[in-house]
């Protein structure tokens, strides 16, 4: 089997959804054009892989990886992911998220040709994972999540879908001009208060707190039981998170953003900088480098919580035990936005949760996608 062609597109679809001017989703107020990325990758026995949405870099894609992959193999893949890593130190444009789309397609592939789910390439553990729902960030949008009330009620109605477990993301700039650690915890408490004891709670608050409203944070979400906290200080500061480790017994999870795949990941680990792993398919170039990740978390004895509602993520997860990681993030969910609605490219949602808060890993072979081809051969844009 070689590949005998890739390219990158855009599929058109309307949306209402906004971003901030730090990159954060919002409803808006109106319907607008938008555009979501697709990579494919074909072999000359027409089996086809595919890499949709996230950051991926299509312009990246197309003029410098879809030359360089043409007659190789997709079941080389590892041997693709190591020489493209290489690629990425003189290419500042060719990001992990556009390395993620490359191995993902390249998964999706290997998948199809042994009409197997990738989790069960990977070595399948399970087939199903819990979930927790994760919250767009704090807004001032009337109905929204505008207040720690709001907060509060939010939650109550995701324990009445189904979810046992939720993840808070609160007030960032440029909503707020100066974010507060005391709202935050405010929301936190009120969030608590409202779901009771029995919901696992999390919290992923802004990422640039000094250390002192960040150890404030930690102390007072530790006694609201809060599982985790995710990112309270820029991750740049390794130092800072080792500190803030040492300082509380509340488990800190990290790195998310911080660059350097498994490679800094290690660093993290033996500087006592976290006490939870994390990792994403976007976040650390793709499926072989978030399980090279997992891998390297259980070698210490840690459990890496995967980030993103991402089908590739989910696939890791089916190939992971719960003490390697126990949730799948799921959203993002806001009160204005209907979560279980599919995309347009989609004829179902590939993240179904059943009312026990678990969500199935798609059996289709490969990445189980189940794409509405009519939608996107009709809606391709450059």
């Amino acid at each position: 089997m070689k590949i005998v062609r890739a390219f990158a597109q855009n599929i058109h679809h309307t949306s209402n959804m906004v971003r901030d001017g730090e990159g954060h989703s919002h409803p808006g107020k109106s319907v607008h054009d938008a555009k979501t990325p697709i990579f494919t990758i074909e072999c000359d026995d027409g089996t086809k892989g595919y890499a949709i949405g996230g950051r991926m870099n299509t312009k990246v894609l197309n003029s410098t990886v879809a030359p360089a992959i043409i007659g190789e193999d997709p079941f080389d893949h590892e041997r693709i992911w190591q020489r493209m890593t290489t690629w990425q130190r003189l290419w500042p444009d060719f990001n992990d998220h556009t390395l993620g789309a490359l191995d993902i397609a390249l998964w999706d592939i290997c998948g199809k040709s042994c009409g197997l789910p990738v989790y069960k390439l990977l070595g399948g553990v399970r087939d199903k994972v819990p979930c927790y729902a994760s919250t767009m960030v704090g807004d001032d949008i009337e109905g929204g999540l505008n207040t720690p009330r709001a907060f509060a009620d939010f939650a109550l109605k995701l324990v009445e879908k189904g979810y046992r477990a939720i993840k808070l993301h609160t007030w960032m700039s440029p909503i707020v001009p100066v974010p507060d650690p005391k709202l935050d915890v405010e929301c936190c408490r009120m969030v608590r208060e409202a779901v009771g004891p029995d919901i696992d709670l999390m919290l992923d608050s802004y990422h640039y707190y000094s250390r002192t409203d960040a150890y404030y944070i930690a102390r007072e979400i530790e006694k609201l039981g809060f599982l985790w906290l995710e990112e309270p200080l820029d991750e740049n500061s390794m130092e800072s998170y080792a500190w803030l480790q040492k300082k509380t017994t509340l488990p800190i999870c990290g790195p998310e953003t911080a660059f350097g795949k498994d490679r800094n990941r290690a660093n993290w680990i033996v500087n006592g900088a976290c006490d939870i792993g994390r990792a994403g398919v976007d976040d650390v170039g793709g499926i072989t480098a978030v399980m090279k990740c997992v891998h390297l978390y259980s070698a210490f004895g840690m459990s890496c919580e995967i980030h993103g509602a991402r089908p590739g993520n989910l696939q890791c997860l089916g190939a992971m035990s719960a003490e390697q990681g126990k949730y799948f993030e799921r959203g993002l969910e806001h009160p204005l936005k209907n979560y279980e609605k599919p995309s347009p490219w989609e004829n179902s949602k590939y993240d179904q949760m059943d009312r026990d808060g678990m969500v199935l890993i798609p059996q289709r072979p490969g990445m189980g996608w189940d794409l509405n081809f009519d939608y996107i051969d009709n809606n391709i844009v450059e």
